[in-house]
């Protein structure tokens, strides 16, 4: 059925684009003197006079031809192979969407919980509003907003472009971010009204401060968080995993947190050894399987009790502990990556997806290539990811609403377990199961690329490609691209049945 479904899916798309568009119309209004030559050459090469049809026949002969060894979708209509072509704009297209895909499923479904849980809350009324906001914005404005304010206006707040000296925020500007920060950790953290307005006048007071000290320093030009900040970034995450894990009234899965995060601070120094600029991705895969080996060995040592969990735990703890050491040493090449000639103090790009001005020994150097491929991700990665986070907030808010009214929920919750058990044990394990052919499907859409944030910010991935044979009209390499979008949809949808039966046990397959 898979099979027939691509076949079907890839017969009538062939179809549909050959005959919405006419690339002899090009040739209508031309005065060239070689004008007919150049009509018959494009019939001949595109065999436009062949039924359509029939000419999809003739491009699937290659596909069929892969069961002896001779693969082939063709050429595209600059005499390039077009596996070649699609094989170098998927990791471009890759590197774009899967860091958003990500960010927004962490964070919606997390978020989406949070307000169906605490349903009717001001923290829910808030978060629908942006959410609703945010899903009704078109990307390319929400793309075009970003390169102006968060790359053009903040590359001139970096360095004054009259003095060439960094740029202080104004006091208003402080003033104002602490405020809008206290109130949306009151709005989160909800309560009475007075314990709103402490939370507000804490974090505002609180956030104000940070941001007057990080301005005082310089630190937005020569940023870092050092072994202070990693330590209280570990300590957070041991915390905040635990509750989520256990909750942090089990003391035992609160130490192996706790002894992770210790293990990640205290080899803080050490691991600077294994970051230095002829390092490789296999030095963070080693940093990371250093502290998450030591951390997962503590929470062997914790209790012989429960094991699993501790373990669990801590490893959880470690993974989320060690990437603010990566960041710090990532954003330690920020001052010199911004004062290079390439990038004359305006670091945040708009477009392309990395700096092909930079030096021999900048291109050479692990961690300044890195950090320029996570600025070019910036703005496009927040532009998808604020799109795509709304729809998991609403998705995720209504299933996890539609469990708790369950029967098993009531059951629960009369035998007496913690309402953290039957929250995250009982309704989000259950509030998965429809949420599953959504996640998979997204991922499988990762491939096909964002036509429309790839134009705005000029990425050659995946959109790209579609956009371009169509406008071209490529067939070839308008096949190429749908038939591999199509086939990984078939597959998504294959291992969302199968996913089925591991997120809820009551689904079996049945002979």
């Amino acid at each position: 059925m898979m099979l027939l479904i691509v076949f079907g899916a890839s017969f009538l798309a062939y179809n549909l684009q050959a005959l919405s568009s006419d690339p002899l119309a090009q040739f209508g209004e031309s005065t060239d003197i070689n004008k007919d030559y150049l009509i018959q050459r494009t019939i001949r090469e595109l065999q436009l006079d062949v039924p359509p049809p029939v000419r999809y026949f003739f491009w699937l002969r290659g596909v069929i031809a892969g069961l002896w060894g001779q693969f082939t979708l063709g050429e595209t209509r600059n005499n390039l192979d077009v596996i070649e072509t699609i094989s170098i704009a998927i990791p471009v297209t890759f590197r774009l969407v899967i860091a958003s895909t990500i960010l927004a499923i962490v964070l919606g479904i997390t978020i989406g919980m949070i307000t169906a849980i605490r349903q009717y809350s001001r923290f829910d009324y808030v978060t629908t509003f942006i959410s609703f906001l945010l899903f009704s914005l078109p990307i390319f404005w929400v793309a075009v907003l970003l390169k102006e304010y968060m790359a053009i206006q903040f590359n001139d707040f970096l360095y004054d472009p009259d003095t060439q000296a960094p740029s202080s925020l104004g006091l208003s500007s402080i003033v104002i971010a602490g405020l809008v920060g206290g109130l949306i950790m009151a709005g989160i953290l909800g309560g009475s009204r007075r314990k709103f307005f402490t939370v507000f006048a804490g974090v505002a007071f609180g956030f104000s401060s940070l941001l007057w000290a990080l301005n005082a320093t310089n630190w937005f030009v020569n940023p870092g968080l050092g072994i202070v900040g990693v330590g209280v970034l570990a300590f957070a995450s041991a915390a905040v995993v635990t509750q989520i894990s256990t909750g942090l009234d089990d003391r035992k899965s609160l130490t192996a947190a706790m002894a992770a995060a210790a293990i990640t601070t205290v080899a803080y120094y050490p691991l600077q050894e294994l970051m230095g600029p002829g390092s490789s991705g296999f030095n963070i895969l080693l940093v990371f399987a250093i502290t998450m080996t030591l951390s997962g060995f503590a929470g062997f040592l914790v209790d012989k009790f429960d094991r699993r969990i501790h373990i669990r735990t801590a490893l959880i703890t470690a993974f989320m502990g060690t990437l603010p050491i990566i960041f710090d040493r990532i954003m330690r090449e920020f001052g010199g990556y911004m004062k290079s000639d390439a990038i004359n103090n305006r670091p945040i790009p708009t477009l392309g997806q990395a700096n092909d001005l930079l030096s021999e020994d900048q291109l050479g150097d692990f961690w300044v290539m890195t950090l320029d491929g996570v600025l070019h991700l910036v703005l496009p990665t927040i532009a998808l990811t604020l799109i795509s986070f709304a729809g998991y907030v609403r998705f995720s808010r209504g299933s996890l609403l539609e469990v708790l009214n369950m029967d098993y929920i009531r059951t629960a919750r009369a035998k007496g377990l913690t309402e953290r058990t039957v929250l995250v044990r009982h309704g989000m394990r259950n509030a998965m199961l429809p949420l599953t052919t959504i996640l998979v499907n997204d991922f499988a859409g990762v491939i096909g690329g964002a036509i429309i944030t790839e134009s705005v910010f000029a990425w050659q991935g995946m959109g790209q490609l579609f956009n371009e044979a169509l406008k071209n009209y490529d067939l070839n390499l308008f096949m190429g691209v749908f038939v591999l979008g199509a086939f990984l949809t078939v597959m998504a949808n294959f291992v969302a049945d199968l996913l089925y039966g591991v997120v809820d046990p009551r689904i079996r397959i049945r002979k």
